[in-house]
């Protein structure tokens, strides 16, 4: 599942729906660009506070997942740990492989 998910995310960077750290992020959430928020598990809690806050405020999917490295790897960057995917098919897709994650 792990790589599918890093496939996804992978995808929607070369397309140009992938939206990463938190700044970008906060700037698409007030623009209701955003279609699904991904916070990594081992980002600071005021931040994955501030993050939630937005997102419910702006009514925005969110997840948190897998940690700072391991997302920043799979999108080719280093030291990111909130990303935004801008699509909503990848969204759907995304969101389903996490929940399916998750529940195994």
């Amino acid at each position: 599942m792990r790589k599918k998910i890093d496939s996804y995310l992978g995808f929607a960077k070369r397309s140009r729906n992938l939206i990463m750290g938190y700044n970008t992020c906060l700037l698409a959430m007030n623009k209701k660009k955003l279609k699904l928020l991904i916070i990594a598990g081992d980002v600071s809690e005021n931040t994955v506070k501030k993050l939630i806050h937005s997102a419910n405020e702006s009514n925005i999917v969110y997840r948190i997942y897998s940690t700072c490295d391991e997302l920043s790897q799979a999108c080719g960057t280093t030291g990111r740990g909130v990303f935004g995917i801008t699509d909503q098919n990848f969204a759907n897709v995304i969101l389903k492989e996490i929940d399916e994650d998750r529940s195994i």
